[in-house]
C-alpha cells in the first residue's frame, strides 16, 4: 500500500511517499481503509522531534482518521467490513484503575494514533477495535476527519473540566481554531451563552454563524475589558 513516511526528524522535506507492507491485525484490531486524514498540529511537532518522543521508524503520522473497514479481528464484534467509521485517537490500556473508571487520559499508556504508533497518512492503518465508532452521517470523509482531536479537546475542556451548565456564560478564545469552533458549537449545544474571540471580520461572522450570541474581535479591542462589559463584570 502507500503512505506518507519519514525516516529522520525535520521539516516537510522529510516525507516521502512510498510503498510499504500492508498491515496486520491482532484479535482485538482493526484494520482501517483511510478515506480522510486530518493534519493536525501534533503531526508538525511529531515530524519535526521536537516531544523527544521514540517514534516507529519509519514513521506515518495522522491522528484525526475517518475510513471504512476493511478487516476485523476475531475478538472484534461491533463493527464488520464495509462499516464506515470514525477512529478516536486515544490509545491506551483499557485495564488500568483509570481506565476501567473512564479516564483513559489519565493512563499511564496513553497516546494517540500517529504519535508513537503510525497513523492514517496511508491507505490503511491497524487500530484497536474498541477505537472504531460510528460515523457521523450526513458528514463527508473530509468534513468528518476535522473532528476527533479538536472534539475531544474541547469536550473535555467544556464538559469534563469546566462542568458547563444551561445560562452560563463560556469566553472562548480564538474561535476560528479547530479546538475553537468546537467549542463554541459545543457550548452552544450545552445551552451556554457564548462570547467568541477572533481577529477579523471574516472570522466572526463565522463564529455566529456557528452559535456564538457575542464576538470580540481581539485585533480591535481587549479581551478582557469587553468581556467584562458584556457579562457585566
Amino acid at each position: 500500500m502507500k503512505a506518507v513516511v519519514f525516516d529522520r526528524f525535520g521539516g516537510p522535506e522529510v516525507l516521502e511517499m512510498r510503498e510499504v507492507a500492508e498491515p496486520a491485525c491482532a484479535a482485538d484490531e482493526v484494520v482501517v481503509s483511510v478515506r480522510a486524514c486530518g493534519m493536525n498540529h501534533l503531526d508538525l511537532w511529531v515530524r519535526g522531534g521536537t516531544l523527544g518522543l521514540e517514534v516507529e521508524m519509519p514513521h506515518v503520522l495522522g491522528c484525526d482518521v475517518v475510513g471504512v473497514v476493511a478487516k476485523t479481528g476475531a475478538g472484534v464484534r461491533h463493527v464488520r467490513p464495509g462499516d464506515k467509521t470514525l477512529v478516536l485517537p486515544v490509545l491506551s490500556c483499557g485495564v488500568c484503575r483509570a481506565c476501567l473508571a473512564g479516564d483513559d487520559n489519565l493512563c499511564r499508556h496513553y497516546d494517540l494514533v500517529g504519535r508513537r504508533r503510525n497513523g492514517g497518512y496511508a491507505d490503511q492503518v491497524v487500530v484497536p477495535g474498541r477505537n472504531c465508532l460510528p460515523y457521523p452521517e450526513p458528514l463527508s470523509f473530509e468534513e468528518a476527519a476535522t473532528l476527533p482531536v479538536v472534539a475531544l479537546t474541547a469536550w473535555h475542556m467544556l464538559v469534563t473540566r469546566a462542568a458547563v451548565r444551561p445560562g452560563e456564560d463560556v469566553l472562548v478564545i480564538g474561535a476560528g481554531s479547530g479546538v475553537g469552533s468546537i467549542a463554541v458549537q459545543l457550548a452552544r449545544a450545552l445551552g451556554a451563552r457564548v462570547i467568541a474571540t477572533a481577529g477579523g471580520d471574516d472570522k466572526l461572522a463565522r463564529a455566529r454563524e456557528l452559535g456564538a450570541h457575542e464576538v470580540i474581535d481581539h485585533r480591535r479591542s481587549d479581551i478582557a475589558d469587553e468581556a467584562r462589559r458584556l457579562t457585566a463584570k
